[in-house]
């Protein structure tokens, strides 16, 4: 006769969610994300050029295999996976409130409290990223049918200066706005309480579903200073994110310490 073992679950615990935050809460979480990158900088900044010369080996890699078509597309699903890179970052901010040491190896080797539910969210983010990648090249088609891709020195003119282009970029804007729209309600919250409580991947999404859906205005004006310094990052050929990135991560979680608490 077969013995099934028994299971003890977590015992549920009361969780306060901030609901109706007003817009000006984002500065508070970019100010104290800053706070955690000027606490202990090294381990921040290391982290940050890990991204910077993994985002260049990303890049590198695309133009030899000839796939410099996917370029844009590509630096626009970096933030579709932000949220999950940052896994560090948030383990480093955690670390900080608990008074308990910071390092390096400690913000790259994280244990999870979800344990493999934080890999079962990231193969979906992935597979999202996949899936916008896919659906860029498929926009593409769709309004320059079988014309080539011109490369880098060409696009800009024929995206700028022909109506055909104009209408990609306006279409493409939007499903593009979509797609950032989905990951980011799905991944702002659910990644960092994954790392920080034993729950399943769904449930942290949908959780974070919720959060984002009855916080609008202040996940509005955080997603716009997401965009405005990822695109400040590119602007100086990604080595903005060195700095960027930390800030953006540690400010992550205390976003989800202010919600979620």
């Amino acid at each position: 006769m077969t013995t099934i073992p028994r299971t003890v679950p977590p015992l549920p615990r009361k969780v306060s969610l901030n609901r109706g935050l007003g817009g000006a809460a984002a500065f508070g979480w970019l100010r104290a994300g800053w706070r955690d990158l000027a606490a202990s900088p090294a381990p921040s900044l290391l982290y940050g050029l890990v991204v910077f010369l993994v985002s260049l080996a990303v890049i590198g890699g695309l133009f030899a295999l000839a796939f410099d078509y996917i370029l844009f597309p590509a630096l626009a699903g970096f933030m579709v996976v932000g949220p999950l890179l940052a896994v560090g970052l948030y383990e480093k901010s955690r670390r900080l409130a608990e008074g308990t040491p910071v390092s390096l190896a400690g913000m790259i080797f994280v244990r999870p409290r979800s344990g493999g539910q934080l890999l079962f969210t990231g193969v979906l983010l992935c597979l999202l990223m996949l899936l916008w990648m896919r659906a860029a090249v498929l926009l593409y088609a769709l309004f320059f049918g079988l014309l080539p891709f011109p490369g880098l020195d060409h696009i800009a003119g024929m995206l700028f200066t022909t109506p055909i282009g104009w209408s990609l970029l306006i279409v493409g804007s939007l499903v593009g706005g979509l797609f950032a729209a989905f990951s980011l309600a799905i991944s702002v919250f659910s990644v960092p309480m994954l790392l920080n409580e034993r729950v399943d991947a769904l449930t942290a999404m949908g959780t974070s579903m919720a959060l984002v859906w009855n916080n609008l205005p202040v996940m509005l004006t955080w997603g716009a200073i997401v965009v405005a310094l990822f695109v400040a990052g590119l602007a100086t050929g990604l080595i903005g994110l060195i700095i960027v990135f930390p800030v953006l991560g540690h400010a992550t979680w205390h976003a989800y310490k202010a919600i979620h608490q």
